[in-house]
């Protein structure tokens, strides 16, 4: 059964789909999560109440991923470059698990402002 899940960032709205990684599992247990939006790039991030391994840390990712960031314990959406980005794909501050991916254009994170409030729930 494939895993949906609804973001809610301010006034948008998009769904994603969460992959088989121990960490997707760990943040769908957890939902719904409720969170302020901090901007870094072409990135939003906020932290979550998960604590967890990085799994095959990705350095550089794709714009439309998921990616949980252990520093920070934090959720985080790509949405185009970061300022650690050496081109047009994200590059975030330090490894990632991936563990999900916006099934939609992922740009209209762009509308985002920082401090927005950010809920992620269980969709269809």
């Amino acid at each position: 059964m494939d895993k949906r899940i609804r973001i809610k960032a301010g006034t948008v709205q998009v769904l994603a789909v969460l992959n088989n990684t121990r960490t997707a599992q760990a943040i769908w247990d957890k939902l719904p999560i409720k969170g302020r939006a901090n901007i870094w790039g072409d990135e939003i991030y906020f932290g979550i109440p998960v604590s967890g391994i990085q799994e095959k840390g990705q350095e550089l990712v794709e714009v439309g991923d998921l990616g949980y960031w252990p520093p920070g314990q934090a959720f985080c959406i790509f949405f185009g470059p970061t300022p650690m980005s050496e081109g047009d794909k994200p590059r975030p501050a330090s490894p990632v698990t991936v563990f999900g991916h916006v099934t939609g254009d992922a740009t209209v994170f762009k509308q985002v402002d920082s401090g927005a409030a950010v809920t992620i729930e269980k969709g269809s």
